[in-house]
């Protein structure tokens, strides 16, 4: 039940973000739920559709939907002064949705099939997909192909996670070791602006 919380706080805070994206972009209303949404809950719709999992999970349980809408519609009210919330709220909160999404998505994939290399794409897929999707959408290049170290987390956490697995660990602590990995990660990056090395030809 905690963990469900989790990943419905996570669902919450990743509408946030395309909430505020939309907002940059000055859409209206429904634009806005739209990319909150799609935010929220496209890496796993993605990851669902490709699993062959049905029902999709937020089909499922519309308790998803009815967190996304309330929290974009909340989200509108409070984007109009920014200045009142700390630049470092959203992105660690960002993080530990990160975390927990990686964990689910990699836990689904091995209820349906058995390659841990498998299971670790669903995991970044699940924590990445719908960002993806959000920034494509507002034509902009999407966050974890540019330098910050994002979908690295995600890669490591589902290492870890599905190498716990492997040991010999229980679900409970695999999970823990893989999500508790992707979080360290994403917050140092953020505390220390951390990046890859960006790829570019030499004119």
């Amino acid at each position: 039940m905690f963990l469900y919380f989790i990943d419905l706080f996570g669902t919450a805070v990743f509408a946030v973000s395309g909430v505020i994206l939309a907002s940059k972009l000055r859409m209206d209303p429904f634009g806005v739920i739209v990319l909150g949404s799609v935010t929220a809950v496209g890496g796993g719709t993605i990851r669902d559709i490709i699993l062959d999992a049905r029902p999709i999970f937020w089909i499922n349980d519309t308790t998803y939907l009815w967190v996304i809408l309330c929290t974009c519609v909340l989200a509108m009210l409070l984007v109009r002064h920014p200045k009142r919330i700390p630049w470092w709220v959203l992105p660690v909160c960002d993080a530990i949705g990160l975390s927990v999404f990686v964990g689910i998505g990699v836990d689904k994939a091995l209820a349906y099939q058995d390659s841990a290399f498998i299971a670790i794409m669903m995991g970044v897929m699940t924590g990445c997909g719908g960002g993806v999707l959000r920034d494509v959408l507002a034509r902009e290049i999407p966050l974890v192909l540019r330098h910050e170290i994002y979908a690295t987390a995600c890669i490591v956490g589902g290492i870890f996670h599905t190498t716990a697995l492997s040991l010999g660990y229980n679900d409970q602590i695999a999970f823990i070791s893989g999500a508790a990995s992707t979080l360290i990660i994403r917050l140092c990056a953020i505390r220390w602006h951390l990046s890859l090395p960006v790829f570019a030809m030499n004119k």
